[in-house]
């Protein structure tokens, strides 16, 4: 399947990815000397982005001078060059000019164009705008805190990506059925309002109970951080039956637990009322933690099988084994711009086809010669006379 992607920020360029990773031919259209996030931090020394090498890996770039006609016209050529797998357009910039939709219809009648706009109105918006008016920075952070607090990680574009992935296969499967092209349009707010409505969020406000802050307890059950005697901070989860189980034998406080439970009045077999005692709870399992040194607990926690994790930082997670090629997912390669570093594949794993090696972003432009060869029928000469106008380039 070959896609055509222009686009910048994350959850398009995520979406293209995640179908390159799978075994699509995605072929970036990138403005000469690089688009709106080609320099995007985090970067290098040398102002390599990273964003920008994390999100294209795998994926091919053609680098035009779109402000000129003639460039406009070969990426369209370009989104609309023939073959039965082809004929697949992303886009998170506004549908006008060539990447307008008629436009690019009527070369190609059967053409799927996934358009991804900020709201459904066609408004600009990013993670870090959608999110205030979700209501979520109102409820993250300290139980005494104040204000908001926005979180680091864009969850809105992660999850939009993957449903630009799949829009486009759900269009591709509808055209292979019936031989129609069409225009799916996606937008970030509407994600992030639909999973607010998904979750109970927005019928727990409907219902006069808007959620509260709560720290870094886990909302409807049991689960919190906790120190240990040398200092290390861990998470511990009792959401199911089973987990719940699993602390209880860890620490050695079932009858603790029970004589809570009953003064209590409350049944923790019940996830419900294991939040209502959430405090009680914690001071039990917080005493136990203090006591012991973090590979005690470890050795407990895995014994018994407790859902529970060690924090840890960047620095650390970056030497995790499951950040290296111990991780089928990962293989060290060579990043242009950057030098050999871990990449990420797909996490998916399918027992009829084995796993795509995730390979480097491209370098701009470094695909020009050969998709205008490929696809538009451009030869050397005629590339040679286009490269010396600025109107085409290469790495």
């Amino acid at each position: 399947m070959r896609v055509v992607e222009a686009a910048a920020f994350v959850a398009a360029p995520l979406g293209g990815m995640t179908l390159a990773q799978m075994g699509a031919d995605v072929i970036r259209i990138d403005a000469l000397g690089g688009g709106l996030d080609y320099r995007r931090w985090p970067v290098t020394a040398d102002n390599t982005s990273l964003f920008w090498c994390g999100l294209n890996k795998s994926k091919r770039s053609v680098a035009l001078d779109l402000a000129s006609p003639e460039g406009r016209e070969l990426a369209m050529a370009i989104a609309c060059a023939p073959g039965e797998d082809a004929g697949l357009f992303l886009t998170n910039f506004p549908p006008r000019g060539w990447l307008d939709h008629d436009a690019l219809k009527a070369r190609r009648p059967d053409l799927i164009q996934l358009t991804l706009q900020g709201d459904r109105h066609g408004g600009s918006a990013v993670d870090y705008t959608v999110n205030p008016r979700l209501g979520l920075p109102c409820v993250t952070g300290p139980v005494e805190g104040e204000g908001a607090v926005n979180h680091v990680l864009p969850a809105w574009d992660l999850i939009t990506g993957q449903m630009v992935a799949v829009g486009l296969l759900a269009a591709e499967r509808h055209r292979s059925r019936t031989g129609l092209g069409q225009h799916v349009k996606l937008a970030l707010e509407d994600v992030g309002l639909a999973v607010m409505q998904h979750l109970g969020f927005i019928a727990e406000a409907q219902l006069g109970q808007p959620r509260q802050r709560h720290g870094n307890a886990l909302f409807g059950a049991f689960g919190r951080d906790f120190l240990t005697q040398d200092g290390e901070r861990v998470m511990v989860v009792g959401l199911t039956p089973r987990q719940w189980r699993s602390i209880v034998l860890a620490t050695q406080l079932a009858v603790e637990f029970e004589a809570l439970a009953e003064r209590l009045q409350l049944d923790f077999k019940q996830e419900g009322d294991r939040f209502k005692a959430r405090e009680p709870i914690a001071s039990l399992v917080g005493a136990w933690m203090a006591a012991r040194p973090m590979a005690e607990i470890a050795a407990a926690f895995d014994r018994h099988g407790v859902c529970w994790s060690r924090y840890q930082s960047m620095a650390e997670l970056a030497q995790d084994p499951e950040c290296s090629p111990a991780n089928p997912m990962f293989r060290t390669a060579y990043q242009p711009g950057v030098g050999h570093m871990s990449l990420a594949g797909i996490p998916l794993e399918f027992s009829g086809t084995p796993r795509l090696d995730a390979e480097p972003a491209p370098r701009l432009g470094e695909h020009t010669e050969e998709v205008l060869a490929q696809l538009v029928g451009v030869d050397a000469a005629q590339f040679g006379r286009l490269h010396d106008r600025g109107i085409v380039g290469s790495a």
